[in-house]
């Protein structure tokens, strides 16, 4: 469950969508809901890096050019712990720093086969 610091807004919202390659040589994977795509995607440590840093994340099926459900949209943002915080240790940047040790380690997503776009078209 994402955290609750929304006192002073939210801020940084971004919108990515994941994307199986979709070419003769593979057989795309069609989902059934939201759980199963993010299993698919992301590693458990990265899902548990979104619930612990966003404050707002909303996830949807997107359906591929066949009309299947094989992507994944995701909108985020992040509020701020406020006071006296130091910027590295605020939800923004613990996102940007823990997504970074896992992309290094391989266990941000569960494919190397995967591509993910940004995204104007928000969730909220």
């Amino acid at each position: 469950m994402p955290n609750s610091d929304n006192t002073y807004g939210t801020f940084n919202k971004q919108t990515k969508i994941m994307s199986q390659p979709l070419d003769n040589s593979t057989v795309p994977t069609i989902f059934a809901d939201t759980d199963q795509a993010k299993s698919f995607y992301f590693t458990d440590a990265a899902l548990t890096v979104m619930d612990e840093c966003c404050t707002t994340l909303q996830w949807a099926l997107v359906a591929d050019a066949n009309g299947d459900n094989t992507q994944l949209k995701m909108t985020f943002d992040f509020g701020t712990k406020g006071g006296a915080i130091a910027p590295a240790d605020d939800w923004a940047e613990q996102y940007n720093s823990r997504k970074t040790a896992l992309i290094n380690s391989n266990g941000w997503t569960q494919s190397k086969q995967l591509t993910i776009t940004d995204s104007t078209d928000h969730l909220f």
